[in-house]
């Protein structure tokens, strides 16, 4: 069975910083793309950010572009979202997913919250 486990949200302050653990088990992870999106209250879901299966290629959404940075551990089956200069917009639950053709499993989600 596989499963997606978040971790590492929190309440951080204006310009602080956070990482986003996904822990996962019960799949090929090296054959998966996995990525991070984000729910805001009231809005759809937002793509932030995805790698490749073999982790050489990855892509942000613009609005956390040069701030947010994803990486996977191929031996411990985590990805991660490092997030610097957070903002108050980057409030949200975020979510793990992970990919393979027409295959798809989210993870629960973490609650990150930028205020001061």
């Amino acid at each position: 069975q596989v499963q997606l486990v978040e971790s590492g949200g929190g309440l951080v302050q204006p310009g602080g910083s956070l990482r986003l653990s996904c822990v996962t088990s019960g799949l090929d992870f090296n054959l998966y793309i996995m990525s991070w999106y984000r729910q805001a209250p009231g809005k759809g879901r937002q793509m932030v950010a995805s790698i490749s299966a073999g982790g050489d290629q990855t892509n942000y959404d613009k609005s956390v572009k040069g701030r947010f940075t994803i990486s996977r551990d191929a031996v411990k089956r985590i990805v991660y979202l490092q997030m610097d200069n957070l903002k108050p917009d980057d409030t949200a639950v975020y979510y793990c997913k992970a990919r393979r053709g027409s295959r798809e499993n989210w993870g629960q989600g973490t609650q990150v919250t930028v205020s001061s």
